[in-house]
């Protein structure tokens, strides 16, 4: 079948169906190019995906279903990269409430002249 029979038949966008392959969670199409075909096991995949996430689950975890895997990867977190000085780099969660960037750039700012000084004596 066609990548657009394949989103009619099991209900998940064609664009999705693109990314869950991207992702790994589905197999490419048996054959590629412009004439892409699907089969069974694609579907079923499909369907399989949208059961283990009505059960809640995430695509990190359904990842790890699928795959059989034990232990999974942790989910990969946005960071921010601060250069306080030329030896040191400080990684922060790009997810911090706005309050709490304000607090630690204050911080950095703080740690970086104290560095700045030490450097010049």
């Amino acid at each position: 079948m066609t990548l657009a029979e394949l989103a009619a038949e099991s209900g998940v966008p064609a664009r999705t169906v693109r990314f869950y392959i991207a992702r790994g969670l589905v197999d490419g199409p048996e054959i590629a190019g412009r004439g892409a075909t699907y089969g069974r096991q694609h579907l079923e995949r499909l369907r399989e995906i949208r059961d283990l996430q009505q059960r809640g689950l995430t695509l990190a975890e359904i990842s790890g279903e699928l795959s059989g895997a034990g232990q999974m990867l942790p989910a990969p977190a946005a960071t921010w990269q601060y250069e306080v000085s030329p030896d040191v780099t400080v990684l922060v969660r790009a997810d911090l409430a706005p309050w709490r960037l304000k607090q630690v750039r204050s911080a950095l700012e703080q740690l970086a002249a104290r560095l700045a000084e030490k450097e010049e004596s």
